[in-house]
């Protein structure tokens, strides 16, 4: 992972050959309410035309200068990210290594809470990345040569923890699909960008490569075509967020459907544990009526009335992980953990329906 600038330019020449004062270049990296935006988007503009990443790149060449900060960008609000299972123990594990060596953690939202990354690039040694951020954001990390690494989404040209989702998710569905359902239906997750529960179809789906839960939605497919049992798309829901109110909306939506589902397979533990509680107020029993499947395998799939079959995630793990590569204790290179299948009441080996 190259940290530096190649051109070794300087805040010096870089004013000069742009005609402006050293103190605007900074402002337009360090201070952007300094500047209008026109200029400030000028300025950055010419300056990533010559290579240019930055004043803060000049003293973070120098082994003495870094400043032992890890930016750690999240795909969701942090008020999300800090009560979901889930990220929180990636967040446990990336603690437990940056730990001992006394490297900080900077924790910052990669979407609508910041525009920009605002002069962060200048203090932090790299990122670690959880979850696909939005575009503009992984641009203007890629282009200050900091060192990232992605957890949960693939990148061209960085070094990404992963698990397989799309066989993970095949395998829990081929599960279900044993009981030879008659109407499944899918319960999605951030399939694309419409902000509201609804059905997939018309709608324009995230990419594969990049999108764990569209890797997902893949292995459902691939194990319904295996099962000769077929999920047309106005039974394929796109939930905004991984949230229980949002996730206890889309199953009830889902639910009112004729003929009703008797098998929801859902993307996230989440939304399972929302989808029996939606069940079970409707008058429905699971798994006798309906089957519900989850994935993550956070604590309360397991210790939930109606305990969820789901996918388990190494999701500790990853942040070890993580920050091992960005530490250089590992090879810097693509790793595939291993998910396994935990089967619980919700869709057992078998029932009675």
């Amino acid at each position: 992972m190259n940290r530096r600038n190649p051109e070794r330019l300087t805040l010096k020449t870089v004013a000069e050959r742009l005609k402006v004062s050293t103190a605007t270049i900074s402002n337009a990296f360090n201070r952007p309410s300094q500047l209008s935006q026109e200029l400030r988007e000028s300025i950055l503009s010419e300056c990533k035309k010559i290579g240019y990443a930055g004043p803060g790149a000049e003293s973070r060449s120098l082994k003495t200068a870094k400043t032992r900060v890890i930016g750690v960008m999240l795909s969701n609000q942090l008020s999300y990210s800090f009560s979901d299972p889930v990220a929180n123990q990636m967040l446990q594990g990336l603690s437990q290594i940056f730990e001992e060596p006394e490297f900080n953690l900077l924790v910052i939202p990669s979407r609508n809470e910041i525009k920009g990354l605002n002069g962060i690039e200048s203090f932090v040694d790299g990122f670690i990345v959880y979850g696909p951020p939005a575009p503009d954001r992984m641009r203007d990390m890629m282009f200050h040569k900091k060192a990232v690494i992605a957890v949960d989404f693939d990148h061209p040209g960085v070094v990404s923890i992963n698990i397989d989702n799309r066989a993970a998710a095949a395998e829990i569905a081929a599960h279900a699909f044993k009981h030879q359902p008659s109407n499944p239906s899918i319960l999605g997750l951030r399939l694309c960008h419409v902000d509201q529960v609804r059905s997939i179809e018309d709608l324009s789906l995230y990419d594969e490569f990049s999108n764990i839960t569209v890797q997902r939605l893949q292995g459902f497919v691939d194990a319904s075509i295996i099962a000769e049992s077929y999920i047309p798309e106005h039974r394929i829901w796109h939930i905004p967020d991984n949230a229980s109110d949002v996730a206890y909306r889309a199953a009830v939506q889902a639910l009112q459907q004729i003929p009703r589902p008797d098998l929801l397979l859902c993307m996230s533990d989440c939304i399972g544990l929302s989808a029996i509680q939606a069940a079970k107020d409707m008058g429905l029993s699971v798994p006798h009526d309906l089957l519900v499947t989850g994935f993550d395998g956070i604590p309360e799939s397991l210790s939930a009335e109606t305990p969820l079959t789901t996918i388990e995630q190494p999701s500790l793990e990853k942040g070890k992980l993580a920050a091992e590569i960005f530490l250089g204790k590992r090879e810097e290179q693509n790793i595939i953990i291993k998910a396994s299948l935990k089967i619980r009441e919700s869709c057992p080996d078998s029932c009675t329906r």
